[in-house]
């Protein structure tokens, strides 16, 4: 389920249905008869909330504090200049490192509109068509379905490339049932995906409606690779991140041991068969649950709240990445249409129009990852980044837009100095 409203989110690495069925134990509750306050005195902060935007931060500290949440991070622009960043710890636990408005988390679905900007810089550079059959630039076979010759890079960024989750399952969490169907070893990479879904027919025509696709965008990190001739991090990092001063932002890793420096302890209440061998190891979800390596250029980016208001300037700030006409074509409603209530999904985010602007948004979730970001009109953009998921037994995750939202009219007067220099 993906709730295509900027004022709602939803994890879309799982749809929350399928992640709250998944049988998890519940996530202890607090007693939420207490009082936010109350709730908001405990958390421990680091980093910059000036007192103008004191709204913002108690957001954020009643928000974690209601869901036992032990790391977050809440980075604000206004007009392009940085000017909150702070990092919230909820938790007694030694084992729970303190963390800074840097430190690294994991941020799902929020690699997507990354992608997307990789894919629309190789257009803009005369590299890539985005009218191209994906079955040609990858060199993939139509055997099992001719439509996926009509599978295009247009399609792959806007999720109408033709695989529905909710009818096939998700490729990225099929790791053990791809193993079996070809005989290959755990772990499988991502030519082990392609080779199954290959052989497997399309949920629908593509181009005929819309269906969120992981594996569409993991497709997509394989197409910069073929036409770049980068490695598709590699791309990234020097080609969309490094323009706009980023320089922390790369891919995670399965493994708990396999950690980046600065990265968050990731929490959760769900259990799963390991991923990356054969022994039927049971593990806590979000380290070893599902393959990191092959969620890459789909849910496998880590990045500070920082980094991604910082990113949000490609959008704003047309030169450094993109032109102007590049970043028309992100925000170009696709060929379904738009959805019953006004928005729709461009390349790797979701757009609605309101007067005289644009709004743009995504959310992203993975067992131990909740995240989302929105550039909304009057230049206010924010990420928001945690390490639990909504799951059995803990309260909505889905009301943090709205309470951000609501505290952006009660501002009187914006800081004007900007952060970004402490922080990059």
């Amino acid at each position: 389920m993906t709730i295509n409203d900027p004022r709602l989110s939803v994890s879309n690495g799982l749809s929350r249905r399928r992640f709250l069925a998944a049988g998890a134990a519940a996530v202890p509750a607090l007693a939420l008869g207490a009082s936010r306050s109350a709730f908001a005195a405990t958390v421990q902060t680091a980093g910059v909330a000036p007192a103008a935007l004191a709204g913002f931060d108690n957001v954020l500290k009643t928000y974690i504090a209601e869901r036992g949440i032990s790391c977050a991070q809440l980075a604000i622009t206004k007009n392009g200049k940085l000017v909150l960043a702070r990092a919230y710890r909820y938790s007694d636990d030694p084992a729970v490192p303190k963390l800074t408005p840097t430190s690294l988390f994991r941020i799902a679905s929020l690699s997507k509109h990354i992608t997307a900007v990789a894919i629309m810089r190789l257009a803009q550079d005369g590299k890539l068509s985005l009218g191209t059959s994906i079955a040609t630039l990858l060199g993939l076979p139509t055997t099992a379905d001719a439509r996926l010759a009509n599978v295009t890079v247009w399609r792959l960024l806007q999720h109408t490339g033709g695989w529905d989750r909710d009818i096939s399952g998700d490729y990225l969490y099929l790791d053990h049932t791809i193993s079996r169907s070809l005989g290959v070893p755990l772990p499988i990479t991502r030519e082990h995906v392609i080779q199954y879904a290959s052989g497997r027919p399309l949920d629908f025509a593509p181009g005929s409606r819309y269906a969120y696709s992981n594996y569409g965008y993991m497709l997509l990190g394989m197409i910069v690779e073929k036409v770049s001739g980068m490695a598709y991090e590699s791309y990234v990092q020097q080609k969309v991140l490094a323009p706009v001063g980023i320089s922390r932002m790369r891919l995670g890793r399965t493994l708990k041991a396999q950690a980046a420096p600065g990265e968050v302890v990731y929490e959760s209440a769900q259990t799963s068969r390991i991923v990356t061998d054969a022994s039927g190891t049971t593990v806590p979800a979000p380290y070893g649950g599902f393959s990191m390596e092959n969620r890459g250029p789909g849910g496998g980016w880590l990045a500070s709240a920082v980094d991604l208001a910082r990113f949000a300037r490609i959008l704003d700030a047309p030169g450094a990445v993109l032109n102007a006409t590049s970043i028309g074509r992100m925000v170009a409603k696709p060929e379904i249409g738009i959805t019953d209530n006004g928005s729709w999904y461009g390349a790797g985010l979701w757009v609605r129009q309101v007067t005289g602007h644009l709004n743009t948004w995504h959310s992203g979730g993975l067992p131990g990852t909740y995240t989302y970001t929105a550039r909304l009109q009057d230049g206010f953009t924010y990420a928001a980044l945690f390490n639990r998921n909504e799951e059995s037994g803990s309260p909505d995750f889905d009301v943090l837009s709205p309470r951000i939202n609501a505290q952006i009219g009660k501002v009187t007067t914006w800081p004007t100095t900007d952060l970004f220099p402490r922080y990059l």
